[in-house]
């Protein structure tokens, strides 16, 4: 293996609380340990492809460990293969600039290349690697803690923390209006922010995409709540759910890439359950406000330990690997193996049986069982 000298770093995809965490401990351990230069890709692989890069030093890391967000900057618009071209005329088109980041790995002098993303962007590293030789080592980022091979993803911690808050201030004002309150969070595939904010919440109804729900058995748990004596209900919806006769619910797709942005599913469930229910239904769509703000510590020590495992795996020339949580260890974990599915709540898992003890509906209940059992 030749001398590493020189590493390349970037973050793509959604930004996520703790991104700076990881790029402060990588930079300074790699300085400060092993006098490397540390070379910062701005804006994801668009910056591997455009040439924007600042090197970074130790003053430039100072101060980031409770800042959210990146320092490098990202975006959801960088994959090389699949790279989208801005004509003179203003209109935009595909081309695979994979070759061109090759290229500028090259000129840039690097090393190697530390990759910080969710499935998608650990997805476009492993493949550089394998079709133009660079060396990649990945570090897992989702706010959805939906990636395999790792127990927790950081940004995760600080987006429950959010959901969970928003929640217990929804409490009070629904409790005192007696209204229905729909929180919308993230969760594209996976519903692990949903289920989680909804335990930690106290939701009576926590609707993901792993669980195909009917309305039903919501109304019916509100209406038993009603008769209980409780004139409100909190229910918590993935943006990524949907009935078991309908499609996920999408605000827009990118005319290009043909990507498709999720969100507006309790707007279109809020009319429907005012109607069968009599109650007042208000909506609130959390969106972005999970993925920004201070980091959680959990996640500042997370992303910590990401970056300096990271690093180690450079040094010792492990390439195609991702840091990845397993119990209270760093571990390495092949790229492909990270990249191929995604981590899914199981609806026969513990965790939700936990929450069904405490007589939370999924939406796919009897409805009489749920009448019965309040």
């Amino acid at each position: 293996m030749s001398e590493i000298r020189q590493i390349g770093v970037l973050t793509g995809g959604g930004d996520a609380p703790g991104l700076n965490a990881v790029i402060r401990a990588l930079t300074k351990s790699a300085i400060l340990r092993h006098r490397l230069r540390v070379i910062g890709i701005m804006d994801g692989f668009s910056g591997l492809v455009d040439l924007k890069t600042e090197e970074l030093e130790l003053r430039d890391v100072r101060g980031i460990l409770p800042k959210g967000g990146t320092i490098l900057g990202t975006t959801n618009r960088g994959n090389p293969f699949k790279y989208v071209e801005r004509l003179s005329d203003g209109t935009e088109r595909i081309i695979d600039a994979s070759g061109i980041v090759k290229e500028n790995f090259t000129r840039l002098g690097l090393d190697a290349l530390v990759v910080i993303g969710g499935d998608g962007t650990l997805a476009i590293g492993r493949e550089l690697m394998e079709q133009h030789g660079i060396p990649v080592v990945g570090v897992p980022k989702t706010i959805d803690n939906d990636l395999a091979r790792t127990d927790r993803t950081f940004g995760f911690a600080t987006a429950v923390g959010v959901a969970t808050e928003a929640l217990d201030r929804l409490h009070t004002t629904a409790e005192s209006h007696h209204r229905i309150m729909l929180l919308e969070v993230m969760g594209r595939e996976a519903g692990w922010i949903a289920l989680h904010s909804g335990i930690a919440g106290g939701a009576d109804v926590i609707l993901i995409p792993e669980i195909p729900f009917s309305l039903e058995p919501v109304i019916a748990k509100i209406w038993a709540r009603q008769n209980r004596g409780s004139a409100f209900s909190i229910v918590v919806v993935a943006e990524g759910a949907h009935s078991k006769d309908g499609d996920q619910v999408f605000q827009s797709v990118d005319p290009v890439t043909g990507w498709k942005r999720l969100g507006g599913l309790s707007y279109q469930l809020a009319p429907v359950l005012q109607d069968k229910t009599g109650h007042e239904v208000r909506v609130t769509v959390l969106g972005h406000i999970q993925r920004g703000g201070t980091p959680a510590p959990l996640d500042r020590i997370l992303g910590t330990r990401f970056g300096c495992e990271a690093l180690n795996l450079v040094m010792r020339g492990e390439f195609g690997n991702m840091v990845a949580l397993n119990g209270e260890d760093i571990v390495a974990v092949p790229l492909a193996e990270a990249t191929n599915r995604l981590k899914l709540v199981d609806p026969q898992g513990q965790l939700v049986a936990n929450a069904r003890a405490l007589g939370v509906v999924f939406g796919d209940e009897d409805p009489d069982d749920v009448l019965d059992s309040e």
